[in-house]
């Protein structure tokens, strides 16, 4: 007999913590049936009630490490301009322990999304979510004169993702080259080097 409905929600919750401890623990090469039973004290026959593959727990991991990236703290945002486009991608590099954690976890979803079609159209997908949130700072940047007027905002939103991405990637793999007040030098480098002159 399926459980109730609302049991049924609950034990996806716990298998969801179980989900998130793994990829801390060990990432997206760790996420296993296996690991997420043991995780949770269950038998990967249980765990497969809710997850009959590896596939749906994989989708499962990354819609809630995009859901828990959306609500993790923030810093306060300035109301527009590229003081609150730096804010938004402040917030996106590796400056704390639990900032860092969650990057990796993102990094290493990358595999996974580039041997999966539709795994890849949903990164393709955050991707799209990501450029649209920024644009409109770019935007008012341009209308506050913090840009030139020729700046395209669509491609320096792109532009942008690229630019902290990179850096991301970089800080993971080199931390020691690439600490804090690093990675924050060079983004306010990267924003000085888009804007107008007369905004310097």
């Amino acid at each position: 007999m399926p459980p109730a409905l609302g049991d049924r929600e609950a034990r996806r919750e716990d298998v969801s913590r179980a989900v998130w401890h793994v990829l801390a623990d060990k990432g997206f090469g760790g996420l296993t049936l296996r690991a997420v039973a043991a995780a949770m004290g269950v038998s990967t026959g249980m765990l497969m009630h809710y997850f009959p593959t590896k596939r749906a727990l994989v989708a499962h991991a990354l819609d809630l490490l995009e859901k828990r990236t959306a609500e993790r703290p923030r810093r306060e945002r300035p109301s527009e301009g590229l003081a609150a486009l730096r804010a938004m991608l402040l917030d996106v590099l590796p400056l704390t322990s639990d900032d860092t954690a969650r990057n990796r976890i993102w990094v290493s979803s990358w595999d996974l999304a580039l041997a999966d079609d539709a795994l890849g159209a949903d990164q393709a997908d955050r991707y799209v979510r990501m450029r649209s949130g920024i644009r409109p700072h770019l935007e008012a940047a341009r209308d506050l004169g913090e840009l030139p007027v020729t700046a395209d905002p669509e491609q320096l939103a792109a532009t942008a993702v690229a630019f902290v991405h990179g850096l991301v990637v970089q800080a993971l793999f080199d931390p020691g080259r690439f600490p804090g007040d690093v990675q924050i030098a060079m983004l306010d480098g990267f924003l000085a080097s888009i804007s107008s002159p007369r905004s310097r």
